[in-house]
């Protein structure tokens, strides 16, 4: 079984959010949104190499990803942009369903990540964007 696939079943079994693995590497998350993946980049940790399975991938999520330098995602539910990030940075992804934009959770709009990064050009900068959008929405 591949690293991909081994994601996806724990993703699956454990209830998860978000796993990633490799070589004698396993994270887990039962967090929502992009608290999971932001922390390990801003603790400076890298995924380089690593298989994740997620359930719900938007633009800001997939910026995260390429900046920890995630090798393959499989994503429960993705958005068109957060494909075309993957496309762009060249990471292998496969998904159960694609839909135009990540919703908010009361389904009134768009996710306020997905808002925060949908002009943005390089996932560079997408840390910064996020972590504004954090700090307004905790206010």
């Amino acid at each position: 079984m591949n690293y991909t696939e081994k994601a996806k079943r724990l993703l699956a079994e454990g209830g998860f959010t978000c796993v990633v693995c490799g070589d004698d590497f396993l994270y887990t998350s039962h967090e929502r949104g992009v608290k999971p993946l932001l922390v390990p980049l801003e603790e400076g940790k890298s995924f380089e190499g690593f298989s994740a399975a997620d359930k719900v991938v938007g633009k800001a999520a997939a910026c995260l990803y390429v900046l920890l330098k995630i090798k393959e995602v499989h994503a429960g539910i993705i958005s068109c942009r957060a494909l075309d990030v993957f496309e762009k940075y060249g990471v292998k992804i496969t998904f159960d369903e694609l839909v135009e934009a990540i919703e908010n959770r009361t389904k009134t709009g768009l996710c306020p990540m997905e808002s925060a990064v949908w002009e943005l050009e390089n996932a560079e900068d997408a840390p910064d964007a996020i972590r504004a959008t954090l700090k307004k929405l905790a206010e």
